[in-house]
């Protein structure tokens, strides 16, 4: 459980260093980079809560697995699954098209990273 557990802690400190870079780089105007950082905070953030409640995470190439993921972890974790959902339907726009993401978008995917990880500390403290 300790190895499970410290590989947690390890995603919840790359979900709160993506975060602090999707901060940073919105307030500089870089929408794209900050919707894209705010993906991977999330991501890691989904990754967190997975293990501490159930003491595993998937990975897979399609992010999008990650939001029934999410709901099957447990009733703390599934309501998350809509947050992670709205998050990872920026992911596309901010690293692949070449389509600008909005400066409200970029808000938004921050907005979403931050729920995400406020809810994995909740987790992973109790």
């Amino acid at each position: 459980m300790t190895d499970i557990l410290n590989r947690a802690r390890g995603h919840l400190r790359k979900a709160t260093e993506f975060l602090a870079a999707a901060e940073s780089s919105a307030t500089n105007g870089h929408f794209n980079a900050a919707t894209s950082a705010a993906v991977i905070s999330g991501i890691n953030s989904k990754d967190s809560m997975c293990l501490k409640l159930v003491g595993r995470t998937d990975k897979s190439d399609d992010h999008r697995s990650a939001v029934p993921e999410l709901r099957r972890a447990g009733r703390e974790a599934a309501p998350l699954a809509p947050v992670l959902d709205r998050l990872l339907s920026l992911k596309t726009k901010s690293q692949y098209q070449t389509t600008m993401v909005s400066a409200k978008e970029a808000g938004d995917a921050v907005k979403y990273a931050q729920k995400l990880l406020t809810a994995a500390e909740r987790i992973l403290a109790s």
